[in-house]
């Protein structure tokens, strides 16, 4: 698109690492091997609105993507130059539209990075090192207003977008214009079923789960960190680092009866310990933005007994032998006895969390689920499944429902993929709509030799 710069280079220059990424150590070979650098003065390149943009400041985003990829492709100064323009731009508008990021919340993703990037190169002082940083307060500085910056782009971004809205007309239309031989080839896919099957927890378990989280409530409501508690007590591994914190709108997939709780809460309270599929929880508002909350919350999962463990295990044996003798169905079955919500009105088939539909391309399913379901002919129901999610445990009988190979796209069978993207080419018009008009009406300014690059965006604001 005309407003973007390379795909490739915005997800790059990203700041957030993920887990999947590597930083790659500089060896003394890969120093050797680069070209004599000029010694230069640092000025001011650009500035946009109340942000500027140092030369060095291009020099560290080559650095980071050098970090994040070991095939990086060759991007110009300029097109890194024009990348690090949208991000000031995104942040410089978000303070204007009084977008707000905690310096707690900044210190939280920091740390999750620092983190990895520690895993990846020994010690945090390989870590300054590799950054060339003078000290670790150095880089921690830099780091905190690098992280900052991408947060607040990360908001602007999905203020932008939040409210881009796609009829099925817009999707014909979009489909319909894409030339035969250019329409998407989509992988080999399944559709997947599954019946769950949770061990019986005593009544004398859950009541201890629900007094150790009143004892943690009366604690907080003392003075005690909800932040530490959380990572101490909870069993939500997937929050615990960040002292199980959530940002959730009505929209979010969570179970309904954390929403509700969530949704009932004032700025600051704390709930009663209430009950879900996973166990119990509290939850603390911290932040009431418009329709999105910001909150914490610590699950406790009652302990299961060995002997409940065993019992589950033979249940679902024996539902297993059922379907495998024709006396049920696997979906009738998984209407009748399956112990989750979500997937039993519907025959236990599940839903891709990524697409929100009931296909799961084979080369982007999670491992795990992939692991489970990769060998199962057709009709076959697999054996029992221990399964952990959030410290509770379950047996899971899986059978793949569907299979589709590797197709081009058709509307009719497609309709759910190619939705996403006809959305995803309006939200690129919004953002590229956003950008001409918000660059018009902020200060931006270009020095020196850069002012001859060739931006995506009409940074010049040329007629």
């Amino acid at each position: 698109m005309r407003y973007l710069t390379k795909l490739f280079l915005i997800l790059l220059l990203v700041p957030t690492i993920m887990p999947a990424q590597e930083i790659i150590p500089m060896t003394a070979s890969t120093e050797q091997s680069q070209p004599p650098r000029r010694q230069k003065i640092d000025g001011i390149v650009a500035t946009v609105g109340d942000y500027i943009i140092l030369d060095s400041d291009i020099d560290k985003s080559i650095l980071e993507m050098k970090s994040q990829s070991r095939d990086m492709p060759d991007f110009s100064r300029c097109e890194i130059l024009g990348k690090l323009m949208e991000d000031r731009l995104y942040a410089h508008q978000a303070i204007q539209d009084s977008i707000v990021v905690s310096d707690a919340q900044v210190r939280e993703r920091m740390s999750k990075q620092i983190d990895y990037m520690v895993e990846q190169l020994g010690d945090m002082q390989k870590v300054v090192e590799y950054f060339r940083k003078d000290s670790e307060d150095d880089f921690r500085t830099d780091m905190f207003e690098i992280v900052k910056m991408g947060m607040l782009t990360q908001e602007m971004t999905s203020k932008i977008v939040d409210d881009v809205q796609i009829t099925p007309e817009e999707v014909r239309t979009f489909f319909n214009k894409i030339p035969e031989a250019d329409r998407p080839i989509f992988g080999a896919e399944m559709e997947v079923a599954q019946i769950v099957i949770a061990p019986k927890i005593s009544d004398a378990d859950k009541q201890a789960a629900i007094n150790r989280l009143k004892e943690i409530k009366k604690e907080v409501q003392e003075g005690a960190s909800f932040f530490g508690k959380a990572v101490l007590y909870t069993d939500d591994k997937a929050s615990s680092s960040t002292g199980g914190f959530y940002k959730m709108n009505r929209k979010t997939q969570f179970v309904k009866e954390f929403k509700d709780v969530a949704f009932s809460l004032q700025e600051g309270e704390i709930s009663e310990p209430f009950e879900t599929e996973y166990g119990y929880h509290i939850i603390m508002v911290e932040k009431i933005r418009g329709q999105e909350l910001e909150l914490r919350h610590i699950l406790i999962s009652p302990k299961v007994s060995d002997q409940a463990m065993k019992e589950a295990r033979e249940k679902a044996m024996l539902i297993k032998k059922r379907i495998d003798d024709k006396e049920i169905t696997f979906s009738e079955a998984a209407k009748m006895m399956s112990d989750q919500k979500e997937t039993r009105n519907n025959g236990g088939v599940l839903i891709n969390p990524r697409t929100q539909d009931t296909r799961f391309e084979l080369t982007k399913m999670d491992p795990s689920l992939y692991r489970e379901v990769s060998n199962l002919k057709d009709n076959e129901v697999s054996y029992p499944v221990l399964d952990e999610e959030q410290g509770k445990k379950t047996f899971k009988l899986y059978t793949v429902t569907n299979r589709y190979d590797e197709h081009v796209a058709d509307y009719a069978k497609d309709y759910t993929k190619i939705k996403a993207l006809a959305l995803k080419e309006k939200q690129f018009e919004a953002v590229g709509k956003w950008f001409d008009e918000k660059i018009k009406t902020t200060y931006v300014k270009v020095n020196g030799e850069y002012r001859d690059c060739k931006f995506t965006n009409d940074w010049m604001k040329k007629i």
